[in-house]
């Protein structure tokens, strides 16, 4: 999820997105500096879909529903071996990324009224953002730091939903994957 995509988050706003603990040591205290989603409460992850549907609109059938979509889907082993940039973000890249797209397509299919980052870009490019909105001295400075370090190796089998509440983000429901 990167707050710099789709604008500032709202009360009431959603998320699904894949948790990496595994990734935290590594890049937790650079995204406790230059990611604001970090310091509203969301550990390091992988944007499944932001925004989901306002929270209004979460009730026992989107969640059934949630459970059973995504249930449907394998869990699966991912490596992120290096940085990746777009223009104002730098994370880093899953390998795969197939499954993350799979998680992404198979939630807009059965809502397509919440189009990733509001319809903002063409193709959805799944990440672990590290920092954004910074100049590239600091990207420079942290993928330094990052690139001996890498790869992390993590086991995707969940999906997490989101609520944001003014200022914090706090987890709503977990949906296991498929076995």
């Amino acid at each position: 999820m990167a707050e710099d995509a789709a604008g500032p988050p709202q009360v009431g706003e959603t998320v699904l997105l894949v948790t990496v603990p595994e990734a935290e040591p590594l890049v937790g205290r650079w995204r406790q500096r230059y990611d604001a989603s970090a310091a509203a409460g969301v550990p390091a992850h992988v944007t499944v879909l932001y925004p989901f549907l306002e929270r209004a609109r979460i009730d026992d059938g989107v969640l059934g529903d949630l459970e059973t979509l995504l249930g449907a889907h394998r869990a699966f082993d991912v490596r992120f071996r290096s940085c990746a940039r777009f223009p104002d973000v730098l994370y880093l890249a899953p390998v795969p990324d197939g499954p993350f797209r799979a998680l992404t397509e198979a939630v807009t299919g059965r809502w397509p009224e919440a189009p990733p980052y509001g319809g903002r870009f063409a193709e959805v490019v799944p990440h672990l953002t590290i920092a954004h909105d910074q100049g590239l001295s600091v990207y420079d400075e942290i993928e330094a730091d990052l690139t001996g370090r890498l790869p992390v190796t993590a086991r995707v089998s969940s999906v997490r939903l989101l609520v944001r509440d003014g200022t914090q983000w706090h987890e709503r429901a977990m949906f296991p994957l498929g076995r």
